[in-house]
């Protein structure tokens, strides 16, 4: 709705305004709904499962350098503060500026697991198994609240206000402290990670494709 909002003000004719959903969210529960484990030989499969996973994915261009380095400075500190309960899951982007410092600041600490690139199946794996997702990737805050799964965002500001606004995501930024304390929150505290991962989704519900199909099949 405040996208139907937005076009209004452009001064777009409301009769030709759809609210559809993203098509995003059709293809997310498609998969997540197709029953997969990790074969044997896949890494996921050796995954501890006595632990609560933590899904992270930071690679955008704006985090690269200093804050990618603050990004891996709080993931130590969770994996060396929670290491009894946690497990952080980081597949990390093939991108040079990426790879390599995550590598250099994260290989070997316990309690962490960088992973390589995955396809989309493994990741849905991954984001319906973990308990909540560190990220800066926009695609992701906007499917993780149809999983029921809380969003930390790596990010200064996000394209996808809609799921702040929500309560779904939160902003919290590159700086460490930021980072621990609100990990720290959602561990400790279950009335505030209930409260972010009961939110209804404002990016869809698996129908928008049937809804284009009909205004489409009308005109």
């Amino acid at each position: 709705e405040t996208a139907r909002a937005n076009l209004l003000a452009e001064g777009i004719p409301a009769g030709r305004i759809v609210v559809t959903g993203n098509t995003v969210i059709d293809a997310l529960l498609t998969v997540a709904a197709e029953p997969w484990a990790p074969p044997a030989d896949d890494p996921l499969a050796h995954l501890p499962a006595s632990r609560e996973w933590l899904l992270v994915t930071a690679h955008r261009r704006e985090s690269f350098g200093a804050p990618l380095m603050g990004i891996c400075q709080a993931l130590r500190r969770i994996a060396e503060t929670w290491g009894d309960r946690v497990h952080i899951v980081y597949p990390v982007h093939r991108n040079p500026s990426v790879w390599e410092p995550v590598h250099a600041a994260l290989a070997g600490q316990p309690n962490i697991i960088l992973l390589p690139p995955v396809d989309y199946r493994r990741l849905v794996y991954l984001m319906k198994r973990c308990a909540f997702i560190l990220t800066d990737s926009g695609g992701i805050q906007e499917e993780a609240p149809s999983l029921g799964k809380p969003v930390l965002v790596l990010r200064e500001t996000t394209e996808r206000p809609e799921a702040v606004a929500c309560g779904a995501s939160l902003v919290v930024g590159t700086d460490p402290e930021r980072i621990v304390s609100e990990v720290h929150r959602l561990l400790t505290d279950r009335v505030a990670y209930e409260r972010m991962a009961s939110v209804q989704n404002p990016y869809g519900d698996g129908r928008a494709a049937e809804r284009i199909a009909d205004v489409l099949a009308m005109a």
